[in-house]
């Protein structure tokens, strides 16, 4: 068991609090939302006033652990380690994280850590889960670079409809121009929080933008990945609108992605350019890259947890339905980004196409790190890459050249991740018990259900 949290580290925290809330206060903040991501991806929140940080910060905020056993209903279910109505925990605000929420008024936001009554790490608090992933690593000497993209759609109105607020072509101007206030708010709102912003543009589906941020370290990301949606969330509604990042939003429609790009360095050099593999890989950085490709049927139930992901997660429509690998190929699971010559240096990643923003995005880091540090530790190798849409190869094409497709239900990937012995040791019993549980729980939810009901039932949630 870790230690627990010392006399010192209690009184430190409290410090830092006590400045950080007068600051607060002179900026005229009332409430910190203090939040944390449950095992079905839905974030949830408890708020202190600002004059009550100080204690938040030391002694934490009590909370149920019953939420690890939510569904995206709010229906429980119950497993060995979650899911009742008897215990407690703690939260406690990242104060290093501290932000002022631009379209929020009057509000701060901290994500937390959790903690159990004895100031112990939580066995399932996903976002310390991360943070151990990335200590692994850097005890080898390694550090890893994430970022998510974040793809959402806009409906006109608050209804529980869908009714796009923009209809121009796809990745047209005339998207950017029917919303063009809407979007600028965005920018600004996220620019006053720090947060860096790489692009925004229009997607596919009509009403549909995709914001993609600066790359950050691990835990990090998986905190932009929240701030950004909850931002994106206030200012939608702010303009009388309704945001959604559900996998899917309409039953024929193509779906919201969450794609992870992931960078591998060492000793402040890259390791996913400049060396003698393919595309310049570095034998360590095809190695980290190989370890994710190996296991992503099983991280599926990790970073694709809906019933609904799988209504995304279909050939030919650039979700990365097959266990593949391919420089700037959109089609495949796993997409190798050079960068252009002459910065490859620098932005060579990974993108992990076949996730969605149903997950919990820190405990698809923890996931997706561990993979990667098994394959750097095994040294793996990639199989050829595959430069077309392998859907468009026969059958007996891909047979030859071992590439199989993703797990196409939840239940299939629940199996996959339920075999897989390096998910299951980095996670640790108790995590790895309640992603089953709680994915077992969301397929008896809709076991049955047409697609059109999945999608309206899920629309919402996230």
């Amino acid at each position: 068991m870790p230690e627990p949290l010392t006399a010192p580290e209690r009184a430190r925290r409290a410090e830092h609090a006590r400045t950080a809330a007068a600051g607060l206060s002179a900026d005229g903040i009332d409430g910190v939302a203090v939040t944390w991501v449950d095992t079905g991806g839905v974030t949830r929140v408890k708020a202190v006033p600002t004059a009550r940080l100080e204690q938040a910060a030391a002694w934490g905020v009590g909370a149920s652990p019953v939420f690890d056993a939510f569904l995206l209903d709010d229906s429980i279910v119950s497993g060995r380690y979650a899911g009742g109505p008897v215990g407690d925990l703690r939260l406690y605000p990242d104060l290093g994280r501290l932000i002022r929420l631009a379209a929020s008024p009057g509000w701060a936001w901290a994500p937390a850590d959790r903690y159990d009554q004895e100031g112990r790490p939580h066995p399932l608090d996903a976002r310390g889960l991360a943070r151990r992933e990335a200590d692994r690593l850097a005890g080898d000497g390694y550090a890893v670079r994430a970022a998510f993209e974040i793809e959402w759609c806009v409906s006109l109105g608050t209804g529980d409809d869908f009714v796009p607020a923009s209809r121009g072509p796809a990745y047209g101007m005339t998207r950017l121009t029917e919303l063009a206030g809407y979007l600028r708010e965005v920018l600004t709102a996220l620019a006053a929080q720090g947060v860096a912003v790489d692009q925004l543009h229009p997607e596919y589906a009509a009403g549909q933008y995709e914001v993609s941020v600066a790359a950050a370290d691990p835990v990090g990301a998986a905190d932009l990945a929240v701030l950004v949606r909850e931002t994106v969330r206030a200012v939608t509604a702010r303009h009388g609108m309704r945001a959604t990042f559900a996998p899917k939003v309409l039953a024929g429609g193509v779906g919201n992605g969450g794609h992870v790009h992931l960078s591998l360095w060492r000793d402040g050099v890259s390791l996913m350019s400049g060396g003698p593999g393919p595309y310049g890989l570095t034998g360590d950085g095809e190695g980290f890259a190989a370890g994710i490709l190996e296991r992503l049927p099983a991280l599926l139930a990790v970073g694709a947890p809906a019933v609904a992901s799988y209504l995304r997660l279909v050939p030919s429509h650039w979700a990365g339905a097959f266990a593949c690998w391919g420089r700037e190929n959109r089609e495949a699971a796993l997409r190798l980004v050079t960068g252009s010559e002459g910065e490859r240096d620098r932005a060579a990643n990974i993108e992990v196409k076949c996730v969605d923003l149903a997950a919990n995005p820190y405990l698809l880091v923890a996931a997706l790190l561990a993979a990667g540090r098994t394959g750097v530790a095994a040294g793996s190798r990639l199989p050829d890459p595959v430069e077309t849409d392998p859907a468009a190869m026969d059958e007996e094409t891909r047979r030859k050249r071992g590439i199989a497709a993703l797990p196409a239900t939840l239940a299939e990937a629940v199996a996959a991740f339920e075999n897989d012995r390096v998910l299951g040791e980095a996670l640790g019993p108790e995590m790895a018990d309640t992603v089953v549980t709680v994915r077992r729980g969301e397929i008896a939810l809709f076991d049955g259900a047409e697609p059109g009901d999945i999608v309206e039932r899920s629309r919402w949630r996230y």
